[in-house]
C-alpha cells in the first residue's frame, strides 16, 4: 500500500503498505527475528506425547504443555515453559522471577524436539500458591508465557490428542490468544512515523493497558479520542469515501451507511468498538475485542473461528495521514468492518478460522496466506467489473486505486495455488486473486481445507459459542441429531409453501 499521494516522490520510489495484516507475512517476522507462530516465549500448547526427558522428573508432563506447574503441600512449584532458542530470552524470563521475588531452587534445559528453534527450561521454585499467581500474571503481561496447567485440573479431550497445537475449545479462552502478543503497540520500529514523538507513544501505552486488562464478556471500553487523532481518522475516511461508490463490491457500499447510522462513521467522529461489536452481533453474529497489536496466525485466525474479530483501537501517526506501517483503528473500522456486517462473508471468515484450529504451523502458514490475499487483498466480479473487497485495499488510497488499474496483475482465486504466492508488506503487491463471489471464495476454501492433516474435524456450536471435536462416531452421532432437527424445520417450511403457496 501506498504513502500519502502529497509525498509523490517518496510513493514512486517505493510504494509502501499501508494497514494490512503483515503479520501473515514470512518476510515481515522475518525482519524482526520472529517467527509466524511463535509469541516472545510461548505460542502454544502442544498434544500429550510431547518431546520429553527423564532428568525432569519433578514434572508431571501429562498435561503436554509449553508451560506446565506442578505444586506440592510444601510449597514448592516446578514449571516447565518452552523458549525460542536465541540469546537474552532464557534472561529476559529469569529477570521476571527476580521482580517477583520467587526463588528459585533449581533450573535446567533440554532441546525441544518439536522445534529445533526452541528450548525447553524447568525451573523448580518455592513460593506460595498467592505468589505464584502473581508470578504467571506477570510473566503473561511481560512475555506471553499461558497455557499454565494446574495440578489438579483434568486433561480436556483436545490436550490428548497426540502432538496437535492447543486451541481454544471455547470463546472465553480467546483471552488467552488476545493478550500474547508478539509486539505490544507501544514499541515502534525506528522507521515508524511516531517513533520519535514521546507524546505518541505514551497514548499507544494506553492503548496497550485498555486491550490488556480487557476480557471476553466486558463491555468494551469507551476511548475519548484526542482532537488530533480525530483529525488523522478525518483525512482519511475523506479519502477513502471518495472512491468507495467506484471501488468497493455492492456488499460494502451496503452496510458503511447502516454504521454511519448506527455507529456514527462519520469525519468527525472515530467510532467506539462497543458500538461496533453491537451493530455486527445483530447483523452477522460478528463480535469485536480490543487488541494491544500483532498476534501470530495461529491466534488471529482463531478468533475468526468463533467469528470474534481482534481490532486495535490506537490511531496512526498525524504527521503521515494516509500511511501507516501497522494496522490500526481505520484500516480495522473502514477496511474489516463493513464486509464482517455481511452474513456471507462473515462465514467465509469464520471457516479459514475454524480450518486453522489444531493446524500445523506449516497449514496454519498456508491458511493465512489466503486469508491475505483474500479478505485482506481480494477483488470480485461484480456486473462485469473488478471490485474490492479485501481489508487492506479498502482502507489504503494508493493500493486500491492500483489494484483495480491496468498496471495490476490479477489471478483467479485457486488456494491449492495461492497459498504459496509471497505477501509483499513493503510495496503494491505482484499480483491480486479475484473470485466471482464469496461463495464461491467459500466453497475453495472448504475443498482446500480437507487437505489439512488434522486427526479431527470440528464443529461450531453457535448456542454454547464453542468447539467440538468430531474425532468418534458418538461425536459425530450429537452433531447429525442437531442437524436432523434443523432439517425437520426445513422440510415443514416447504410442506406448508406447497400447501399455502402451491410452490
Amino acid at each position: 500500500m501506498a504513502a500519502s499521494p502529497l509525498k509523490k516522490t517518496r510513493q514512486e520510489a517505493l510504494p509502501r503498505m499501508q494497514p494490512a495484516m503483515m503479520m501473515f507475512s514470512s518476510k515481515y517476522w522475518a525482519r524482526r527475528g520472529l517467527s509466524l507462530d511463535s509469541a516472545m516465549l510461548d505460542q502454544q500448547r502442544v498434544g500429550a506425547q510431547a518431546s520429553r526427558r527423564p532428568s525432569f522428573g519433578p514434572i508431571d508432563e501429562k498435561s503436554g504443555k509449553d508451560c506446565r506447574v506442578q505444586t506440592d503441600e510444601s510449597g514448592k512449584t516446578a514449571v516447565v515453559f518452552a523458549l525460542k532458542n536465541e540469546v537474552g530470552y532464557l534472561v529476559k524470563a529469569l529477570r521476571l522471577f527476580q521482580e517477583k521475588r520467587v526463588n528459585l531452587v533449581h533450573i535446567e534445559s533440554r532441546k525441544s524436539k518439536r522445534r529445533d528453534s526452541e528450548v525447553e527450561i524447568y525451573a523448580d521454585c518455592n513460593c506460595s500458591k498467592p505468589e505464584f499467581n502473581d508470578l504467571v500474571q506477570h510473566l503473561r503481561q511481560n512475555l506471553n508465557i499461558l497455557s499454565l496447567n494446574s495440578p489438579d485440573s483434568a486433561l480436556s479431550e483436545e490436550e490428548e490428542l497426540d502432538g496437535v497445537p492447543w486451541f481454544p475449545r471455547k470463546i472465553s479462552e480467546l483471552d488467552q490468544c488476545a493478550h500474547r502478543v508478539l509486539m505490544y503497540g507501544s514499541e515502534l520500529d525506528a522507521d515508524h512515523p511516531g517513533f520519535k514523538d514521546a507524546v505518541y507513544r505514551q497514548r499507544r501505552k494506553y492503548f496497550v493497558e485498555v486491550a490488556m486488562s480487557y476480557k471476553f464478556g466486558q463491555p468494551i471500553p469507551r476511548i475519548e479520542y484526542t482532537p488530533e487523532e480525530v483529525r488523522t481518522w478525518g483525512v482519511v475516511f475523506r479519502e477513502l469515501t471518495k472512491l468507495y461508490p467506484t471501488h468497493a463490491c455492492r456488499e460494502y457500499l451496503k452496510n458503511l451507511p447502516l454504521l454511519t447510522k448506527h455507529c456514527g462513521y462519520r469525519e468527525d467522529n472515530i467510532p467506539q468498538l462497543e458500538d461496533v461489536s453491537c451493530f455486527l452481533k445483530e447483523r452477522s453474529g460478528f463480535v469485536v475485542r480490543p487488541v494491544a497489536g500483532y498476534l501470530s496466525p495461529r491466534d488471529f485466525l482463531a478468533g475468526l473461528a468463533y467469528r470474534m474479530f481482534n481490532c486495535t483501537q490506537y490511531v496512526r501517526h498525524g504527521t503521515d495521514p494516509l500511511y501507516t506501517p501497522e494496522p490500526d483503528t481505520c484500516h480495522e473500522l473502514l477496511g474489516h468492518v463493513p464486509l464482517l456486517a455481511d452474513s456471507k462473508f462473515a462465514q467465509f471468515s469464520q471457516e479459514i478460522g475454524l480450518a486453522s484450529l489444531g493446524a500445523s504451523d506449516e497449514d496454519v502458514q498456508k491458511l493465512a496466506t489466503c486469508y491475505f490475499f483474500t479478505i485482506e487483498f481480494g477483488l470480485c466480479k461484480q456486473d462485469g467489473q473488478l471490485r474490492a473487497y479485501g481489508a487492506g485495499l479498502l482502507s489504503s488510497i494508493g493500493e486500491l486505486k492500483h489494484a483495480l488499474s491496468e498496471k495490476a496483475s490479477v489471478k483467479m482465486f485457486d488456494p491449492r495455488s495461492t497459498c504459496y504466492q509471497e505477501c509483499l508488506i513493503t510495496t503494491f503487491q505482484d499480483v491480486y486473486f479475484v473470485s466471482e463471489s464469496f461463495e464461491e471464495a467459500k466453497e475453495k476454501m472448504r475443498e482446500f481445507a480437507k487437505t489439512i492433516q488434522r486427526p479431527f474435524s470440528v464443529y461450531y456450536n453457535p448456542y454454547t459459542q464453542s468447539v467440538d471435536l468430531l474425532k468418534d462416531t458418538r461425536s459425530i452421532e450429537n452433531v447429525v441429531q442437531e442437524l436432523r432437527s434443523d432439517l425437520t424445520t426445513v422440510c415443514d417450511a416447504l410442506g406448508k409453501m406447497n400447501k399455502y403457496l402451491g410452490i
